[in-house]
């Protein structure tokens, strides 16, 4: 997979990294000389010095074959810009952009944006303070689209019983992609049991939210 990355700075460097260590190919856009130096020394990407805002540094980087577009930088104006620069010129087909101020998200949504904000993240956590028994919202993708809950399954009377994830009659649009039991962590399969006072993380459909939730708390619908 070809990535370009725009801004060289610590969340910039740290994605570059972590995509070549598997092995995809990555290229940078930074304007900031010392930070594109730093760049070159230490992983094996293209750095561009320039302006991801500039269709001509856009092109030096070959957006036009790139799989997806990251906007790193701390300025949501600058981030929108490149973002649909390089959908519009270049016909990039997944953008995903970093948000720093919450209220911006629904903007980079309805323009086909994957936002990404910390913030947001932090406030939604804090005000659906984890209750037993209920669903709490992660983070959303493909601009709302797909939703990465958590559910705690109850303990003691009343908690549902054992069961393998194949024996739940999981929604088609429904995953469960990982469940923590006490300090393990459970990449699942089909014959994991969701058992009374796992975290279970799943990925869904908000339409699909209620239902995903009856079926793990072993509730009738």
């Amino acid at each position: 997979m070809y990535v370009v990355i725009m801004g060289g700075g610590r969340i910039g460097r740290y994605i570059a990294a972590d995509l070549v260590s598997k092995h995809h190919e990555v290229a940078v856009l930074e304007r900031v000389p010392n930070r594109c130096e730093q760049l070159v020394a230490e992983h094996d990407v293209l750095v561009i010095e320039g302006d991801a805002c500039d269709v001509r540094y856009l092109e030096q980087a070959h957006v036009d074959r790139a799989e997806v577009f990251v906007a790193t930088t701390h300025d949501d104006d600058d981030n929108l810009v490149a973002c649909q620069l390089a959908k519009i010129e270049f016909g990039i087909k997944r953008a995903i952009s970093r948000v720093s101020t919450p209220k911006n998200v629904e903007i980079f949504e309805a323009l086909g944006i994957e936002p990404v904000s910390s913030t947001r993240l932090i406030s939604e956590l804090l005000e659906n303070e984890f209750s037993i028994g209920e669903l709490i919202h992660l983070t959303s993708l493909k601009g709302g689209r797909v939703s990465l809950v958590e559910l705690r399954i109850p303990e003691g009377p009343g908690a549902p019983p054992s069961r393998s994830l194949t024996d739940l009659p999981l929604p088609h649009a429904a995953i469960v992609v990982v469940v923590f039991r006490g300090d393990d962590t459970l990449i699942p399969h089909g014959g994991t049991t969701i058992e009374p006072g796992d975290e279970v993380v799943a990925l869904t459909t908000p339409e699909l939210e209620e239902e995903l939730t009856a079926i793990l708390l072993g509730r009738r619908r």
